[in-house]
């Protein structure tokens, strides 16, 4: 289905052969774990072991955020004077672990609080006003707003002028000023000299429970429970997997494989897929889409109760029902996807630099899925539009490399509204400015993309042999998980296959059953390509072929093999091809 510009294919700078050898002097690895230990920037035995055997000792101190005594001060004098707490977060699934993370943190502690997440199509994204005039009539006096309120100025003024104060904990870019409220936790702050900038929304209400933690002289394992929801966050957000972040990540999958929490426990029981060690993939997957279907299609309140665990009896009903909805949230895309694709070959040329989608009855819940799913088929920054009251609703997606917010910073005229990161954001604007914002949202993108950035870049770590594909590279590979931002799985580079029964599979069948033969070994390498179905009848020409791909492990009736999951694939004598 693929309409946009072929990918280009790059290597990755190799390491020098004296990087190499001094590597090797002190870890006796294979050369190719060596260079891609170096690809990621670890030279010594201190840094390969650090990352091969991550340990919670390397977390950094939480008071080393701004403004982070100021925050903890402000919850201890709640808890002293038995003020009543609002715990506040987003609908997805950054913001309902990371309510769900403090609800369980302060629970054992202090009991006077409650979970709020805003309603999707009444409130919209972030601290609304109706959830300040809620805290307000059930007398709460102080907001711990997670993973928003960043650029909150106006609800943080209006809530205080009800005598409501604000701790934010976000990890959003902040705007030209900070909200005036007690304590401002965020890491993307310019004055903000915390050492490691990538966490997470839940990942900074961590921190604030790991400073609440160091006060009331907890001990440091009665945070660990948490990690499993952390881990959760991480990986559906697509924050980077290095730094702090992996070593989270890399405990909270540890608990989710040994001892998950009740809730985690009920979904993963819920989708139907039994694995005896989930993976990132899994959460990202399997999981996340779960949570996100109750605040898209519902309300993420659902999301927390699962999450928290609150009541064991409701777990499995909480659980199905999410599942539920998820299911009903795939059909709604997929029909929703189809008509945003229509209107964009009978509305938007094909020399376009971007992609601007709308039609008022598209369900406001699955427009980001649509985006990123237009993407993958003509690589262009997107936005799908929907109606939502009187008012549009957005959400962009980005692609590799290009600045979506700094796009859209230039279009801020036309819009009421807009805030997220470089690769995926929201928007609102008044429906009379629709043709002015997609004007200059085109012009603002052809401004500022650069060339490379038309095309998609496929950038790869290791040519290997397909004789080199055995248990043991596979057993030395998986050391480098968890995988994500920064830290992405290695994609390999094989040449030199030919076709030997490959087929379409799948429900639309635009999936690729690989079967491929080493002409020069003779050995056969199956696997599967997810949307490459468009590449079979290059298959079938009999051409020799380079393949793109991830060595993972493929499980079927309790028998585990390897197989390819492959990126791309082209002919063999392409491969070069830069046009």
């Amino acid at each position: 289905m693929t309409k946009g510009p072929v990918a280009i294919w790059k290597a990755k700078p190799l390491p020098s052969p004296t990087e190499i050898a001094q590597l090797q002097a002190n870890l006796a690895l294979d050369e190719k774990i060596l260079i891609l230990l170096l690809q990621r920037g670890i030279r010594s035995f201190n840094e390969a072991r650090n990352f091969f055997k991550p340990s919670l000792d390397q977390l950094l101190n939480p008071f080393l955020m701004k403004d982070m005594d100021l925050a903890v001060n402000r919850v201890q004098a709640a808890i002293d004077k038995a003020e009543k707490i609002l715990i506040y977060g987003d609908y997805d699934v950054d913001g309902t672990t990371a309510v769900s993370l403090m609800a369980r943190f302060l629970e054992p502690h202090y009991s006077n609080f409650e979970t709020y997440i805003p309603d999707r199509y009444k409130e919209g994204y972030g601290v609304s006003k109706l959830g300040i005039d809620y805290a307000h009539e059930k007398g709460i006096q102080l907001i711990i707003a997670l993973d928003c309120g960043i650029k909150a100025l106006e609800k943080v003024d209006y809530a205080k002028s009800k005598g409501i104060d604000f701790i934010i904990c976000d990890h959003h870019t902040p705007g030209p000023e900070i909200p005036q409220a007690v304590a401002v936790l965020d890491p993307k702050r310019k004055d903000c000299k915390y050492p490691y900038k990538g966490l997470s929304g839940c990942g900074v209400g961590f921190k604030l429970c790991q400073a609440l933690n160091e006060k009331w002289q907890g001990e440091p394992e009665q945070l660990w429970p948490l990690l499993d929801l952390l881990a959760l966050s991480i990986g559906a957000d697509i924050v980077p997997m290095d730094g702090e972040n992996r070593t989270l990540a890399y405990f909270g999958l540890k608990r989710i494989n040994s001892a998950p929490s009740d809730g985690i426990a009920a979904l993963l029981k819920s989708s139907g897929i039994r694995k005896s060690n989930y993976d990132i993939g899994d959460l990202v997957f399997t999981l996340a889409p779960r949570i996100n279907a109750a605040g898209r299609l519902e309300h993420g309140q659902k999301a927390v109760d699962l999450l928290r665990g609150s009541d064991l009896s409701l777990l499995p009903d909480i659980a199905q029902e999410i599942e539920s909805r998820n299911l009903a949230r795939k059909k709604l895309d997929r029909s929703i996807f189809k008509e945003a694709l229509a209107q964009v070959e009978s509305h938007i040329p094909a020399e376009n630099f971007s992609t601007l989608v709308f039609q008022k009855d598209w369900h406001k819940g699955v427009i980001g899925i649509v985006a990123s799913r237009l993407i993958e088929v003509y690589y262009r920054p997107t936005i799908v539009l929907t109606q939502s009251g009187d008012k549009l609703a957005g959400s962009a997606r980005s692609v590799q490399g290009f600045d979506l917010y700094r796009a859209l910073e230039a279009c801020e005229d036309h819009l009421l509204q807009f805030g997220g990161h470089p690769a995926a954001a929201g928007m609102t604007l008044l429906p009379e400015r629709l043709n002015d914002f997609k004007a200059a949202f085109e012009t603002a993108v052809a401004q500022q993309i650069k060339p490379e950035q038309r095309r998609a870049q496929h950038e790869y770590d290791l040519e290997v042999k397909a004789e080199e594909l055995d248990d043991k590279f596979y057993r030395l590979l998986q050391r480098f998980a968890p995988y994500g931002p920064e830290n992405l799985s290695p994609l390999l580079l094989c040449r030199g296959l030919k076709d030997v029964g490959s087929r379409l599979v799948g429900e639309d069948q635009k999936h690729l059953k690989l079967s491929l033969v080493d002409e020069r070994s003779g050995l056969i390498l199956d696997g599967i390509g997810f949307n490459l179905g468009s590449r079979l009848d290059l298959l079938k020409y009999g051409t020799s072929l380079a393949v793109l791909f991830h060595l993972e492990l493929n499980v079927f009736r309790d028998r585990a093999s390897l197989q390819i999951r492959a990126l791309d694939i082209k002919a063999d004598e392409t491969l070069n091809d830069k046009k």
